[in-house]
């Protein structure tokens, strides 16, 4: 599991040893949201937190693999049910090519975990198949 080496027992904030000042009173949801999730003991991520983390390149360097082994685990079940949530996935495939040059067994991980998925829409099947041409030379 890639996510083994994790320490899920603190947080993004703790691992990265970088504590973001409060935002501003009047900053969006989003914003106080992130501020709040970089908090929590990655342990306590929803997999919603970890869908808004990372689509805001918040803390890959952690979430990556524990999102990457939660779609792993949970793609045998999900393809035979016919149905996928597609949110975290979604969230995963989007991040940029730097991320996947930088750490190329997630995308290798990645790419083998969306071969077992079934039935998913046309808009993540586009999805996947930008992700593949950002990785053709890593997987």
């Amino acid at each position: 599991m890639l996510s083994d080496l994790i320490d899920k027992e603190k947080s993004v904030e703790e691992l990265e040893g970088d504590r973001w000042p409060d935002p501003p009173p009047d900053s969006t949801n989003l914003v106080l949201s992130v501020h709040a999730l970089r908090r929590r003991p990655i342990k306590d991520l929803a997999v919603e937190d970890l869908c808004r983390l990372i689509g805001q390149d918040v803390g890959l360097q952690w979430l990556m693999p524990v999102a990457l082994d939660f779609l792993r685990e949970t793609a045998p079940q999900e393809s035979k049910t016919g149905w996928y949530d597609d949110d975290l996935l979604t969230a995963v495939l989007t991040r940029k090519g730097s991320l996947w040059r930088s750490r190329p067994e997630f995308a290798r991980h990645l790419d083998r975990t969306v071969r077992i998925l079934t039935d998913l829409s046309p808009y993540v099947q586009r999805e996947v198949q930008s992700f593949r041409g950002l990785v053709s030379d890593l997987v």
